[in-house]
């Protein structure tokens, strides 16, 4: 899928994505259309600008990132500003890219997207990485006892790789319920999405079986 309010700009790089092999599911020009759009056509990965005209990619980024599942999200950006290349990682981007990049360049930045990779722009992966060894230094806040039990609970299947449809089923409640519990655990943690949720529960270890060191 392809988010761009640039009509030419988004229609060029659909075509060199169809071009190359890849279905695109939809083009878009708006944030909101584009996150309503997502919903009903999955798409496994979406290529973002993030300057659109009603809601900012860094939001959309966001929004998407809370879906169950998530896309990868590949920022295509005229922007190489620190801010707007943190902002966009920690909404849950999965590769950062300039528009000044080469189709080729785009292309091969999709393809290692699409199969799990993170990439930037080269330049961009220092500042990425030097965050995060930054917030890494940081003592991690202790916030077992802030959450209850079911929230834990549904923390650790979330860690797992379980969709909220299969936690549901597995804890016998609603689905509903499940993101009402998900989105509770990400207010106390003060986290954006379940990209940093899924992180933080692998950093703690709730990924482990219960019982085990």
């Amino acid at each position: 899928m392809v988010v761009d309010d640039h009509p030419m700009w988004r229609d060029g790089l659909a075509r060199d994505l169809a071009e190359a092999g890849y279905e695109v599911v939809a083009a878009v020009g708006e944030g909101r259309q584009a996150v309503r759009v997502a919903a009903a056509v999955r798409p496994e990965l979406v290529v973002l600008d993030l300057q659109l005209p009603d809601l900012s990619g860094v939001e959309v980024a966001r929004r998407l990132a809370a879906s169950d599942p998530p896309p990868r999200v590949l920022v295509l950006s005229a922007s190489g500003e620190q801010d707007d290349v943190l902002a966009a990682v920690k909404a849950g981007a999965s590769g950062y890219l300039l528009k000044s990049a080469s189709k080729e360049e785009f292309l091969e930045a999709v393809r290692r997207t699409a199969g799990g990779d993170a990439v930037f722009t080269p330049g961009l992966a220092g500042l990425v990485l030097g965050e995060y060894r930054r917030l890494a230094a940081q003592p991690a806040p202790d916030v077992a006892p802030r959450l209850t039990e079911r929230e834990t609970e549904v923390l650790r299947l979330v860690a797992k790789g379980l969709s909220y449809k299969q936690i549901a089923e597995r804890l016998v409640l609603s689905h509903r319920t499940v993101q009402n519990h998900v989105q509770n655990t990400l207010n106390k943690l003060q986290l954006h999405n379940r990209v940093e949720l899924v992180r933080y529960a692998i950093e703690q270890g709730l990924d482990e079986p219960l019982g085990e060191p």
